[in-house]
């Protein structure tokens, strides 16, 4: 029987010798972990785990695999690129960043911005395919001029780790002291101003009659001034709450009891936080900006808003309990995406990078890949 090693655990592969190896490759894993290509880094772990076809490794040393798999950007992650190439490896990239979400972000992040885009497309440019999240973050990377396959794939959900556990909510309840008939209103992401906390910190003091709870961190000395001193200077109302990176059960709480996701990003590739919200069934009120066109529908699965009047409006309603609950239609969004499909996909593409050959693809009307593949030969 097969082990399939990733990190340090074994998972057996029950159906004999894996077709393929490969190395999924993090740069910097430590300093990544609270961020969104983290997660992504334990979801495709977690997806590729069953998968009986592909043997996955994370070790930097490995010499024997078909593929590189790589999600990072810095000069460890070039090197990689380029000894997958002297030994004539496949190398398809992961393409979580794009030069619209680097910019607003980190301190001088605009001004380096244009420089940004031109290191990701002679990153990306040397991979036989791309994945990246969303059909929206595709189109980007074709406007780059980018030519190879580009496969939007979902970064993925574990449905069953947001299953309702009430447990949990009264862990999240316990810790920041939710009273009954509190109004809780939770974001997640780092403390960049793409991410909209402007907009979160505004829409706090407009109601104190509200709790706001922004879960993340972010190393205070890469911010531009301004945001460290709303967050970490006190410039902001007492009923808004930032309790840092927090895991478990406590998070996981909050996404299934508290009353409201509001995400006021400008600007995502997908989103994970998003598809958390939904696979918890929570109320999920976003901005509505393009990557969400293909598969979070206004009044259908979620409520979108325009800019900060149109979040303050809709948040007051959502909670007045004045719009209808969407968050079973918006579960079934996550049910697309959940982790086992995401790993089946994952397969395939690797695959065909393997064979010198392109998929077609459909898009479903949730903006996810369906699982039936057509391949032409390239």
């Amino acid at each position: 029987m097969k082990k399939s090693v990733i990190s340090n655990v074994s998972y057996a592969t029950p159906l004999g010798e894996a077709n393929l190896k490969v190395l999924l490759y993090f740069e910097n894993q430590k300093l990544i972990a609270k961020s969104g290509i983290g997660r992504a880094m334990r979801l495709q772990q977690e997806a590729l785990a069953p998968i009986d076809d592909v043997e996955v490794t994370t070790d930097p040393k490995c010499t024997d695999y078909d593929i590189l798999h790589i999600n990072t950007y810095g000069v460890k992650s070039m090197y990689m690129v380029k000894k997958a190439h002297k030994m004539g490896k496949k190398v398809v990239y992961h393409a979580h960043s794009t030069y619209e979400d680097f910019r607003n972000s980190f301190f001088a992040s605009n001004l380096f911005a244009p420089l940004y885009k031109k290191y990701l497309v002679a990153l990306y440019g040397q991979a036989d395919a791309l994945i990246t999240p969303t059909p929206y973050s595709k189109s980007l990377l074709e406007n780059y001029g980018l030519t190879q396959p580009i496969y939007p794939v979902s970064n993925g959900i574990r449905l069953s780790k947001y299953a309702n556990d009430p447990q949990k909510i009264q862990a999240y309840k316990d810790y920041f002291n939710i009273q009954p008939g509190q109004k809780v209103v939770m974001s997640v992401g780092l403390f960049f101003e793409r991410k909209g906390i402007f907009d979160f910190v505004e829409l706090a003091k407009r109601h104190p009659e509200i709790t706001f709870v922004w879960f993340g961190h972010t190393n205070p000395t890469i911010l531009p001034r301004k945001i460290r001193r709303v967050v970490f200077g006190g410039e902001h109302p007492n009923n808004l709450i930032f309790p840092g990176y927090l895991s478990g059960d406590v998070i996981l709480g909050a996404f299934a009891g508290a009353d409201l996701f509001l995400y006021p990003s400008y600007e995502e590739t997908e989103g994970i936080v998003v598809l958390e919200a939904l696979a918890s069934k929570q109320r999920l009120l976003v901005r509505d900006i393009p990557v969400y066109d293909s598969w979070l529908k206004d009044g259908v699965n979620s409520y979108k808003a325009e800019d900060l009047e149109d979040f303050d409006r809709q948040m007051v309603a959502i909670l007045a309990g004045e719009k209808s609950d969407l968050t079973q239609a918006g579960f079934q969004v996550a049910q697309e995406r959940d982790l086992n499909r995401v790993g089946e996909i994952l397969a395939e593409v690797y695959q065909a990078v393997l064979e010198n050959r392109a998929l077609s693809f459909n898009v479903d009307q949730d903006g996810a890949l369906v699982p039936a593949w057509s391949t032409n030969r390239s």
